[in-house]
């Protein structure tokens, strides 16, 4: 039986960094064959097909960036002889990649984003095991209708649901509500569970013009005030506990939501969905008579990324609104 074929996509990140001894800092130095050739015996389970589309830094990604690599990726998966997609990239900004990526394809191929969290230089360099498990994935037919999924020390986690939770530990990556999807142990994985609901938004665009603003004790509406003068399209506010502000930001919601931009809401707790339980000035229930949009268990920079995409292809807010509230909302 022959080898399933995969398409590896390289952008950079840490697993393609070493340290430049003149700087004594790790900076972008492996090509993509350097980093392939240290994923030993990998020819024995898959034929890949190296993709070179960036050698950047993780903070160094931009949401166009995303886009474009989420079109390509799409393009790899429609030919017949590419089974899966790998894709490397920095964790800085792994998590909102995979959650674009995830939104915006509809394969049932495997798609698989991994990273590294040492680089070449350093002992335990673990970018060829990561990228060995991310491969190992793709061409598992467990794999298949699972959505982008990001592999790193051997856990297999869904895009939806993991976020980066360490500055440096192998196992940063994680999904803190439901615990990971699966593992890749001997060279296979491994499913525990299933993602029960998907969500897609079909489109070749992304808004840019989205701000993210974390809630504080004391803050008033001048970052609001700030975004709405600068464009704003659509405002992601991380909120406190269940979902409630400072009194002091009503008025800006109010002046935004006056100009046509979206407020979607989410809580800067890292588990846990927003809900309107409470009916003070910027409570839940508050806010949501203004016509703030609740933005579920999302984490910020995961809402964010969502209503780019939302605002890509709608500015009605209804519409926006059934984009995020549809499934954990029913009034």
């Amino acid at each position: 039986m022959s080898n399933k074929k995969v398409a590896v996509i390289f952008t950079g990140g840490t697993i393609s960094m070493k340290v430049d001894p003149r700087i004594s800092a790790a900076i972008p130095a492996l090509s993509s064959e350097e980093i392939m050739s240290m994923v030993t015996n990998i020819d024995r389970f898959a034929d890949i097909e190296i993709v070179d589309f960036e050698r950047i830094p993780g903070p160094h990604m931009t949401p166009k960036k995303m886009m474009e690599l989420s079109k390509i990726t799409k393009k790899l998966v429609e030919r017949q002889d590419i089974d899966g997609v790998v894709i490397t990239h920095g964790t800085d900004t792994l998590e909102e990649t995979a959650f674009l990526m995830d939104l915006n394809n509809f394969s049932d191929k495997p798609i698989v984003i991994a990273g590294a969290m040492r680089n070449g230089s350093e002992l335990g360099y673990d970018g060829p095991s990561n990228l060995a498990a991310a491969i190992c994935t793709v061409i598992s037919e467990q794999a298949k209708n699972k959505g982008v999924l990001v592999v790193m020390n051997n856990e297999v986690n869904a895009a939806s649901e993991v976020t980066k939770t360490h500055t440096l530990s192998l196992d940063t990556f994680k999904s803190l509500e439901f615990g990971p999807l699966g593992i890749v142990d001997n060279d296979e994985v491994i499913f525990y569970r299933d993602i029960v609901k998907h969500h897609h938004i079909e489109t070749d665009k992304i808004e840019e013009k989205v701000y993210l603003i974390k809630s504080y004790a004391g803050i008033d509406s001048s970052l609001i005030n700030f975004c709405i003068d600068n464009g704003a399209k659509g405002i992601v506010i991380e909120a406190m506990g269940r979902g409630n502000l400072p009194p002091m930001m009503v008025d800006g919601i109010k002046n935004a939501i006056s100009r046509g931009i979206k407020i979607v809401l989410v809580s800067r707790c890292p588990m846990g969905r927003v809900l309107d339980s409470y009916g003070y000035e910027g409570g839940g229930k508050n806010l949501r008579n203004l016509g703030v949009i609740f933005g579920g268990s999302l984490n910020g920079q995961k809402a964010r990324i969502k209503l780019m995409l939302a605002l890509s292809i709608t500015n009605d807010i209804e519409e926006v609104k059934e984009i995020f509230e549809k499934d954990f909302y029913t009034k």
